[in-house]
């Protein structure tokens, strides 16, 4: 139904989270980031507030593994939750309940973590995690890396509908926040398409926001 990749970028610290499923906007209720402290996937039967608690753990200093299971034993039902973790310091922890769909699989490698569950393989997630391991570029282009790696070694066992990217540095706000709600053949090559398309602006959307005396021609009538 759903398989992810959490990450860190060591130079930056920026963190990151790309994912994809077969339900309809996974983008609104599967990926928590805040900048400064962490990101979570929370998949499979999921629990939004998984996400939020677990960050405030964080936020609160507790280790992932710490903040992962004070939020599954608060909740209940942990059994259909298949959860990643990764903090601001680039420390992980993973979790896939006895009901997690299909062929599942959750992998820690370096700065990262990879989920998923009715998998075509457990070789899709290996697959992922050594690509964003082995990839260079941006936080954001090696998760996407991962992704299409992922796709390529089988992704789901059934066809996926939606994708989300999103990366959070320093600001308050995500720097990106990439959503494709519903796709019939391609979510992923259409998240891609969001991400080609927007990384050249990502830095002028920063710069107009923190100094708007420094914004860049917007190109419409008025302007100068």
């Amino acid at each position: 139904m759903t398989f992810s990749i959490v990450g860190r970028c060591a130079e930056t610290g920026q963190l990151g989270i790309a994912i994809s499923s077969s339900s309809i906007a996974v983008g609104a209720r599967c990926p928590w980031l805040r900048a400064g402290v962490g990101a979570v996937a929370s998949q499979n039967v999921t629990l939004p507030a998984l996400g939020p608690q677990i960050l405030d753990g964080l936020d609160a200093g507790l280790e992932p593994a710490q903040a992962l299971d004070r939020a599954l034993s608060s909740n209940g039902f942990s059994q259909y939750r298949q959860v990643t973790v990764i903090d601001h310091q680039g420390r992980t922890a993973l979790f896939s309940g006895t009901q997690s769909l299909g062929i599942n699989h959750a992998l820690a490698g370096e700065q990262c973590v990879a989920a998923g569950n009715m998998l075509a393989s457990s070789e899709v997630i290996e697959r992922m995690v050594t690509t964003f391991e082995q990839s260079e570029g941006c936080l954001a282009d090696r998760l996407m890396a991962a992704m299409h790696a992922g796709l390529a070694e089988g992704g789901e066992a059934g066809v996926v509908h939606s994708a989300a990217l999103s990366v959070v540095s320093d600001l308050l706000w995500p720097i990106v926040n990439l959503r494709v709600d519903w796709s019939e053949d391609d979510p992923i090559g259409e998240l891609q398409a969001l991400w080609t398309a927007y990384s050249p602006q990502m830095q002028d959307y920063i710069t107009r926001a923190l100094d708007p005396t420094r914004a860049p021609s917007y190109g419409v009538p008025g302007d100068e």
